[in-house]
């Protein structure tokens, strides 16, 4: 589904990436994990065309992807949740889930202020579609609400549903469960399980490292920049690298 070749990423000289090479299964949950300050974050932003890499190349479904912007990823079929909760809050949830079929919309402003009969059944479609999503994250009975009344949590899961309302062939979530209590994010792994069920490919960020070695298909480890483990949790769990560089730090601070 995804492949990165050689990817690099400098900041004024830095390298924040560099040589970055690892494939994405399709149908699979593959986890990016490392200490802070490892590039995870980075190389989401470079995939999804957030940010321009310096070197190497993106390819999705065998597809060059390397240079394009983030809204022509976005309509090839890659969609993302954010570090830091990227909401609304004055929308109301609906209206949040609706900006992820933005791509779908397919009207000029010229259409929109006809209000063309064909128009408003499109519309119904696609607030069918998110409520669709919403309901997957049992938070249908709050689509009317303001996102900024929302409990962190049901915040979290309207950033999901909103990543998955398109059915993108990519779904692209960093730290989903970052800030949740353990009952939360116990539910969040079961809805990625539920997703990764129902055929989604998923590249997951995560520092929860009990979550990802309980739903990961493939465990990928960053350490300053560099790739340096690839393989199942268990073989991840056993790498001397790995423990050394970031598994053992957060033991040594336990």
């Amino acid at each position: 589904m995804l492949q990165l070749d050689s990817l690099s990423k400098n900041f004024g000289g830095l390298p924040a990436l560099s040589q970055v090479s690892f494939t994405v299964p399709e149908a699979k949950l593959t986890a990016l994990i490392g200490p802070n300050g490892a590039g995870k974050s980075t190389l989401i932003h470079c995939i999804t065309g957030v940010l321009p890499s310096s070197d190497g190349s993106i390819f999705f479904k065998d597809q060059e992807i390397t240079g394009l912007s983030a809204h022509q990823i976005s309509q090839l079929g890659i969609s993302r949740t954010f570090q830091n909760l990227r909401l609304f809050p004055r929308l109301d949830v609906l209206n949040n889930v609706l900006t992820g079929l933005t791509n779908q919309g397919g009207t000029s402003m010229l259409m929109a202020m006809l209000r063309l009969p064909y128009l408003r059944h499109r519309e119904r479609q696609l607030k069918l579609k998110a409520l669709e999503a919403l309901d997957r994250f049992e938070l249908g009975e709050k689509a009317s609400w303001p996102a900024e009344v929302l409990a962190y949590g049901d915040k979290k899961r309207v950033e999901l549903a909103r990543a998955i309302v398109g059915k993108p062939d990519l779904l692209l979530l960093d730290e989903p469960v970052a800030g949740l209590n353990s009952q939360e994010t116990a539910a969040v792994g079961e809805q990625l399980k539920m997703l990764r069920r129902k055929g989604h490919t998923i590249l997951l960020v995560e520092h929860d490292m009990e979550l990802v070695m309980d739903i990961a298909d493939q465990v990928v480890v960053l350490d300053s920049g560099r790739c340096i483990a690839i393989g199942t949790p268990e073989e991840v769990r056993k790498n001397p690298l790995v423990l050394e560089a970031y598994l053992g730090k957060m033991e040594a601070t336990a």
